[in-house]
């Protein structure tokens, strides 16, 4: 499989509720073949001054081709103003699991 073929999204969100909804609506549409959440602590600037929330990052597992519709289906459903929404490439990986996430993000 060549390696351009998957991505890793990564996105946040404020509370486990919501990030289990925008996972569960993405892999319905079938933009992701699995997405795993985990309760993270984000420190960061936002409105000039340093910020610590707790959060959710979420990890999807995609293929660059379903990025641009992933964006937008979490976009739409978000509750950020500014949503973390980052795409990193996938350099390797096993095969098998990588053919499993192409045939899922391609089923309909």
């Amino acid at each position: 499989m060549d390696q351009a073929d998957a991505c890793v999204v990564m996105v946040t969100a404020p509370n486990k509720e919501e990030a289990e909804r925008l996972a569960i609506a993405t892999l319905e549409a079938r933009h992701a073949a699995c997405v795993q959440i985990q309760a993270i602590t984000s420190h960061y600037w936002w409105d000039g001054k340093i910020t610590s929330e707790g959060e959710q990052l979420l990890l999807f597992k995609t293929v660059p081709e379903k990025f641009a519709a992933l964006r937008d289906l979490i976009v739409s459903l978000h509750s950020y103003d500014t949503p973390e929404i980052i795409q990193l490439p996938v350099t390797a990986g096993a095969d098998k699991y990588l053919g499993w996430l192409r045939q899922e993000v391609a089923a309909k």
